[in-house]
């Protein structure tokens, strides 16, 4: 919360994450430009305003709040990325790799969260 959000690691790596999110969807048909690319984009981008959003709060409870906002909108790119291996937009690598970051992309959020509650 006192720490420029640049210096999280759960932002850096979120941060990567958003990045190959965008790079992986380039290669999705066009007409998924305003359907599933932009949804996707949006969910993974959400990921980190909400840790940057909360880190700028001054207290721990809003801090905390966004840290689960965050963590819903990881689950809700995991779903894009299912969904995006089942209609063939990623192979099971790519999907693999994504799902793996973003594994570790949760227990970090988790940690923050639990680390803050013990701090109340």
């Amino acid at each position: 919360m006192a720490n420029r959000f640049e210096s999280l690691k759960v932002y850096k790596k979120a941060h990567q994450f958003v990045i190959k999110i965008y790079k992986i969807t380039k290669t999705f048909p066009q007409h998924e430009t305003y359907g599933l690319i932009s949804q996707i984009r949006r969910a993974s981008v959400s990921i980190v305003a909400n840790i940057i959003e909360g880190n700028a709060r001054n207290h721990k409870k809003e801090f905390i709040q966004f840290l689960y906002l965050s963590n819903g909108s990881l689950e809700e790119v995991k779903y894009y990325l299912i969904l995006s291996t089942d209609l063939g937009y990623i192979s099971k690598s790519t999907y693999d790799n994504l799902q793996m970051d973003a594994e570790e992309i949760s227990k970090m959020l988790n940690s923050l969260i639990k680390y803050w509650k013990l701090k109340s």
